[in-house]
């Protein structure tokens, strides 16, 4: 066995020793392994469990349309989303080249495989034959390059350059850092030659904006947009509905369903429920804490939950006065009963928040404590700080979901005590997508969703000069240890490097973080074949209607 792991990656047959003796999790295992090449089957088959791939096979019915109530905002350039219900249209139209399962399992999706080098610096990517997009044209190489260079392009915004910019771009992030750094080697071949190593380029293609998108359209996307995926996008009416229609000629397993409708219910959680309960759709994209009791009473809905790393961030721009100092941030934690907070803004559902944004269910995660509410300590701080007397500011966030604000009133309560007397700005979820990562929104409360690696959030909100580091925090060191740990396949080789992160982001960092929350949702039990992601993504060429 080791010789035939030897040849796919000479770290594999350590993993079997790490995972053998228990040093590594079930699901740490799988994760790897299949990381670094080894087939989903055989992975699972090592690990003693069967293979749960990422299509269901089973499906009741053929035909029908699904209806699932979801906000529908201004379509833009998928490679800028910034929300994954947006993502959850056009994740139908167009696909990824890998997918990573409810299991935190990565598997090739476009691609037939993937291949790492020993020092995982050099990744070669082979895509399946045969693919056509919806214009009948074949999917090859030159595809997937013009859109890897297009998420690297700082012109663009994409936050995927937060994700790839340690490996794939030069030290300041204007440019790649080789001129074949994206390598065509044949045409349904592709090679990156990292700058640095890097262990999870599968599950960066997985990030939500990595679309393989059609290069003749340039990044736009509408109606009728060309895609690989097994729908076709054929209405869209920003704050009403959206509609996508089964396409022939799909390369993967046709679509059981004619069309899935996306119907908006506003920011009003009943009304969502009222839809359900009518029969009006088949299922939210997620629930809120104030229709999960009447989710539970509904015989005809099942309600699907899933553990993430899901969360809201109260974070403060370290480029503005009072943030500028870590002492106030520092205080504006220790103001903070994670506990309570949970209790108070999410049912209990969840776990308390740890205000490092690395999250038990990562596998790198290391348990530092969680930091207690300490008021007179806070106290003392804004004191050190210069204020005395506390500080007056105002904190923006979203009306919906309703745990959100619910959460930021609890917070503002505590953070009363040491004298931060917090003005609540509530906007709608539209007006605040337009400020959420601005200047011009000191102190905010932005919801992050799941990552399978903390590693990878890190890189998305922290690192230096990067789309998505909403609090403009740069921390030489937090850089240097983000990009170390991007580069270790041991995962307790990696979780030490974590300990020093956490630490930095308790001791230093620009985030408050109250709660992990417990994701879920509610879908007829009619709607075969959902299954609840952890990000949640939708697939929706799995399910299919049971007859009534």
């Amino acid at each position: 066995m080791s010789k035939s792991l030897d040849r796919i990656h000479a770290y594999l047959p350590k993993l079997v020793e790490q995972f053998a003796a228990g040093k590594v999790d079930r699901r740490e295992f799988l994760r790897t392994s299949t990381l670094l090449g080894l087939s989903a089957g055989a992975a699972y088959g090592l690990a003693g469990v069967a293979e749960r791939g990422a299509v269901a096979s089973a499906r009741a019915a053929t035909g029908g349309t699904a209806r699932i109530s979801l906000r529908i905002t201004a379509l833009e350039d998928p490679h800028t989303y910034t929300e994954v219900f947006t993502s959850n249209v056009a994740r139908q139209v167009c696909d990824y080249l890998t997918r990573t399962d409810a299991q935190n399992v990565t598997h090739p999706w476009l691609l037939e495989r993937w291949q790492a080098s020993g020092d995982l610096k050099t990744w070669d990517l082979f895509l399946k034959k045969g693919i056509k997009w919806s214009n009948d044209e074949e999917l090859v190489a030159d595809h997937v390059i013009w859109n890897v260079k297009r998420w690297l392009d700082p012109k663009v915004g994409s936050s995927i350059l937060g994700l790839m910019k340690a490996y794939m771009m030069n030290a300041d992030g204007t440019a790649l850092w080789d001129a074949n750094a994206v390598e065509m080697v044949d045409g349904h071949h592709i090679r990156l030659n990292c700058r640095v190593p890097q262990l999870a380029v599968p599950e960066h293609l997985f990030h939500f904006q990595a679309y393989i998108l059609h290069p003749s359209e340039n990044g736009r996307f509408g109606v009728g947009s060309i895609g690989t995926g097994p729908f076709t996008m054929t209405e869209y009416e920003v704050g009403k509905k959206a509609v996508v229609t089964r396409r022939d000629g799909y390369w993967g397993k046709p679509a059981a369903l004619d069309a899935v409708e996306f119907i908006d219910h506003g920011d009003d959680p009943a009304a969502e429920v009222a839809a359900l309960a009518s029969g009006q759709v088949h299922g939210l994209f997620e629930g809120s804490t104030a229709q999960y009791a009447a989710l539970k009473q509904m015989t005809h809905v099942q309600v699907h939950s899933v553990s993430t790393a899901q969360t809201s961030v109260a974070r403060m721009q370290v480029i503005h006065k009072p943030w500028d100092d870590p002492r106030v941030r520092r205080a504006m934690r220790m103001a903070l009963d994670t506990e309570k907070l949970l209790q108070i803004a999410f049912l209990g559902l969840g776990l308390p928040g740890e205000h490092h944004h690395v999250c038990p269910a990562h596998p790198e995660y290391s348990d530092v404590g969680v930091t207690q509410q300490d008021i007179e300590g806070a106290k003392a701080l804004l004191a050190e700080a210069g204020y005395p007397d506390g500080f007056d500011t105002e904190i923006f966030c979203k009306k919906d979901p309703d745990w959100e604000p619910i959460a930021v009133q609890a917070m503002a309560q505590m953070w009363q005590q040491i004298g931060a007397r917090v003005k609540i700005n509530v906007l709608p979820s539209a007006q605040y997508w337009e400020i959420w990562n601005k200047p011009t929104a000191p102190f905010a409360f932005t919801p992050w969703t799941h990552r399978p690696l903390g590693i990878m959030t890190m890189g998305l909100a922290y690192r230096t000069g990067v789309p998505w580091n909403e609090s403009f925090y740069s921390n030489p060191r937090l850089d240097e240890l983000i990009t170390k740990a991007e580069g270790l396949l041991d995962v307790e080789e990696r979780r030490s490097v974590m300990t020093e992160i956490e630490r930095i982001m308790l001791d230093d960092g620009p985030v408050c973080i109250p709660l992990w929350r417990g994701w879920f949702t509610a879908m007829d039990r009619r709607l075969k074949g959902y299954r609840a992601h952890p990000t949640s993504y939708m697939f929706c060429e799995e399910w299919s209607l049971e007859e009534a």
